[in-house]
């Protein structure tokens, strides 16, 4: 599965501990704050939201884009401390 990430967060903090956390996962940084792999297996994507969560707070915004996913794009965003999910068919 491809999975992507886009962070905009509110402090050096946050940056630092969320881009080691994605590197820990395995993800790589293709572009300033946007990270992507292709080898997270779906199970472990629960784990990294629960993660990111733990690192960020009300101010920072995550998206993260999975495809395909049951043949639909996912896109899941925090925001406020909010998880959101997104399906895109086709």
């Amino acid at each position: 599965m491809f999975v992507a990430v886009a962070l905009e967060l509110s402090n050096d903090d946050h940056i630092f501990a969320v881009d080691l956390l994605l590197k820990e996962y395995g993800f790589s940084e293709v572009i300033k704050n946007h990270y992507e792999s292709v080898k997270l297996k779906e199970n472990v994507l629960s784990r990294l939201k629960r993660d990111i969560d733990r690192r960020t707070d009300a101010f920072d915004i995550v998206r993260i884009y999975q495809y395909p996913l049951e043949d639909t794009l996912v896109i899941t965003a925090l925001k406020d401390k909010h998880w959101k999910r997104i399906v895109v068919n086709k």
